[in-house]
């Protein structure tokens, strides 16, 4: 009897120190893409070719599943390369990738903030694109860090063909 409590019992200290609880933020969360990141390109500054636990090797926009995440940007120290978080106005997920200068300045101020991927890889009308970066702008932004897999997601681009194809919630 001692050695399966003792056997049950370090399953479960081992299972919880690998354990990520999921951790709802407010934050302020902007968006960038190809004609307004530094310099205009889809480089982001931790590619997974370089041996970062990311996904892409170019900043990118997908579908947003858990899976399939879009790209963001912050201060490495605020989150690491391969963190996932979800938007809840957005209802999508995304996988921290890049770094962001605002970020950086508000980090060091201790307020959370993440830059959202949007768009193509490539140029496009960035009078469009910055109007649709405004659109999904917020100051008291709900975000999740190391969220659930399964939380309902939108999978419609939130900028296609010059268009702002967005949905909030």
């Amino acid at each position: 009897m001692k050695v399966s409590v003792f056997v049950v019992l370090a399953c479960i200290l081992s299972y919880a120190r690998y354990a990520h609880a999921a951790t709802n933020v407010t934050m302020t969360t902007t968006s960038y893409g190809y004609d307004d990141n530094s310099p205009p390109s889809a480089e982001i500054a931790f590619p997974h070719s370089d041996g970062y636990p990311t996904l892409h090797n170019l900043a990118t926009e997908t579908n947003g599943t858990y899976g399939n995440p879009i790209t963001f940007a912050t201060n490495k120290a605020e989150y690491k390369p391969g963190t996932i978080v979800y938007v809840v106005h957005l209802r999508k997920y995304f996988i921290m990738e890049d770094e962001c200068g605002d970020c950086d300045a508000d980090w060091k101020k201790g307020k959370h903030h993440i830059d959202l991927w949007m768009g193509p890889q490539h140029t496009s009308s960035s009078g469009a694109l910055n109007d649709c970066e405004d659109k999904v702008t917020r100051d008291n932004a709900i975000v999740i860090v190391d969220p659930p897999n399964n939380l309902p997601v939108e999978t419609t681009l939130m900028f296609q063909n010059n268009q702002c194809t967005v949905k909030l919630f």
